[in-house]
């Protein structure tokens, strides 16, 4: 008997719990119910609803840290369509890659408020009724945070790389600006719109118009082939657009990844309005402009001497005097071996700076010397954070020892 008042008492706190989660989020309807106000707090990825043709369907909002409904501060928005595998109707899973990851990685990098749809399964965001859905619940969030309408921006990746094309086409006037990964007009379930390639980027072309846009895609991407971003970026040019087109080298599907967390693509955003203030970027904005970049995986290697090389052979502490990383010369290849064991390849981008061949494109090896030009540490660095890691000389024994295991 007691187990099941314990039982029973755990219940109701959870649910009155889930109900307090619940009542904090707004519940908008077709209806046009107000949703409840914010705190000053309540920022980062917020739970939202909307009814629409008779079901609840569930999404997020994402407000930076800044943001104050009080301060009447018109914010930037953007809408994030996801990719096909993060469909359902939880509301969630379209905050697990893309942009809502780079949000998470820097979240000082995207001063916007950010509506993040979630797609149902089995449909797609071409389905004329979820672009409409799309739409509903932009404009609702649009109408609750009062935000900018000339900086209103449409990104997608994949599935909803697709989506954005549509939803650029169908509402030409509302962005400001157009960020697509890893999409195209040739929708992979949809084969025989291929009939029409002919004809078919131009019908977009000529809806879009100047609209900027930054168009991502992977070399190498065997789900929707970079011929779609070729052939819209070739459109858009000859018609005198504004276009930008990066290919980056070796990637497969996943060019998102690369893309959101490019540091210049929130500032570029930022840079374009529907109606600028000044004439002169209204004349600039509406001038042909079109570039398209090839971007390696990795930097070009830079070859060092051996004795370079040995200049920076040792171990490394963190600053708790923990082993953190040995480095060693095997031939004329530079090894990095960590406190378990594993061992890493390393490539000179310069002698200041190696990188992992097989590693992430954004990490690095600093190399940090005195004024005599002696090696003192290495700084370890990602798109997220830095390490310094202090050299410690390399005594006679375990000198011996790190030679045995090379061997």
């Amino acid at each position: 008997m007691r187990y099941r008042v314990r039982l029973l008492t755990t219940c109701l706190i959870l649910a009155s719990g889930f109900l307090s989660a619940d009542a904090r989020g707004s519940m908008p309807t077709s209806g046009g119910s107000k949703p409840k106000p914010l705190t000053a707090q309540e920022t980062g990825f917020l739970n939202r609803r909307i009814e629409f043709h008779g079901v609840t369907y569930h999404f997020q909002v994402y407000l930076p840290e800044e943001f104050r409904r009080d301060d009447k501060k018109p914010w930037p928005i953007a809408i994030f369509l996801h990719g096909r595998g993060e469909r359902g109707t939880e509301g969630m899973w379209q905050t697990q890659i893309g942009l809502p990851m780079a949000l998470r990685d820097h979240p000082e990098r995207w001063p916007f408020v950010i509506v993040l749809p979630q797609c149902p399964y089995p449909n797609f965001w071409t389905d004329p009724d979820m672009l409409t859905l799309a739409m509903a619940e932009l404009d609702q969030e649009q109408d609750e945070f009062h935000t900018d309408p000339d900086r209103t921006y449409l990104t997608g990746l994949s599935m909803g790389g697709y989506g954005a094309w549509e939803l650029a086409k169908l509402y030409p006037k509302r962005w400001a600006a157009i960020v697509i990964a890893s999409g195209g007009i040739f929708w992979s379930y949809a084969p025989e719109r291929w009939l029409e390639s002919a004809t078919l980027p131009n019908d977009y072309v000529r809806a879009v118009g100047h609209t900027p846009i930054w168009l991502f895609h992977g070399s190498d991407d065997p789900v929707v082939p970079p011929k779609e971003s070729e052939m819209m970026f070739s459109a858009i040019k000859a018609d005198g657009g504004h276009v930008k087109l990066w290919i980056y080298q070796g990637l497969q599907h996943d060019s998102w990844s690369r893309a959101f967390n490019e540091q210049e693509l929130p500032h570029w955003l930022l840079t374009k309005r529907l109606n600028p203030p000044d004439p002169n970027q209204a004349a600039q904005a509406n001038q042909p402009f079109a570039e398209r970049v090839v971007i390696p995986m990795h930097p070009v290697a830079v070859k060092l001497t051996t004795a370079a090389l040995d200049l920076l052979v040792g171990e490394y502490h963190d600053a708790d005097g923990h082993l953190a990383s040995t480095i060693y010369r095997q031939g004329d290849q530079l090894f990095e071996r960590d406190p378990h064991g594993q061992v890493t390849a390393l490539e000179a981008e310069s002698p200041a700076s190696f990188f992992y061949p097989l590693g992430g494109y954004w990490t690095r090896l600093l190399v940090e010397r005195d004024t005599q030009g002696h090696v003192t540490g290495l700084i370890f660095r990602d798109d997220r954070h830095e390490e310094r890691w202090e050299r410690k000389k390399v005594t006679a024994v375990a000198a011996k020892k790190d030679a045995s295991f090379k061997q």
